[in-house]
């Protein structure tokens, strides 16, 4: 059996409790918080993420991947990437003027006016052909432009395609389309 060595925790004043994780194929010991005890490393890995961006302005994954290497995990930018989709984060501009890593509003705080004035900061073109709508936005903002306007109950958008920086909204009809489009033009 394998072991593998470092911490695995952010102590709360310095207070932690050494435990021994095992599986079929290595044996863990680090300290971790006693708060987060009973939950899984990918669940304390979760909840650190959440605290990093909470507290300082993380640019890039690879800042993100060193960050939690301080507080003990060791990962790899693939299950960083993996976290944040599942984390839903989003890019928001920071103090500095850059885009950094942000935990996502509630889904009761966004409305249209919100989408529109993250768009007026991020916008690059759009067009519709029929019943699609295709918004360019910066690199790095389709995915929280698309989560905001899902988490918006909009009539006859039927689904929304988010890559990097182009978003594909779906609507039921040509009609749809149209009103889309008059919403999201900036």
């Amino acid at each position: 059996m394998a072991a593998l060595q470092g911490k695995l925790d952010y102590p709360v004043n310095g207070a932690g409790q050494e435990l021994v994780f095992q599986s079929n194929s290595a044996a863990f010991k680090g300290r971790v918080n006693p708060l987060t005890e009973g939950f899984s490393v990918k669940e304390q890995r979760h909840m650190r993420i959440k605290e990093i961006v909470s507290q300082r302005e993380i640019e890039t994954q690879e800042e993100l991947v060193k960050a939690l290497e301080e507080s003990g995990f060791a990962v790899t930018q693939a299950t960083i990437s993996r976290d944040i989709k599942e984390l839903q984060l989003i890019k928001v501009v920071g103090a500095s003027g850059r885009y950094k890593y942000a935990i996502p509003m509630s889904a009761q705080a966004v409305s249209l006016d919100t989408v529109r004035r993250k768009l007026a900061d991020v916008f690059v073109s759009l067009v519709r052909a029929k019943n699609l709508v295709v918004l360019k936005v910066l690199p790095g903002n389709a995915h929280s432009i698309g989560a905001m306007i899902d988490s918006i109950d909009i009539a006859g958008l039927l689904g929304t395609i988010a890559g990097d920086d182009t978003l594909l909204f779906i609507c039921s009809d040509d009609e749809r389309a149209q009103e889309i489009e008059r919403h999201l033009k900036v």
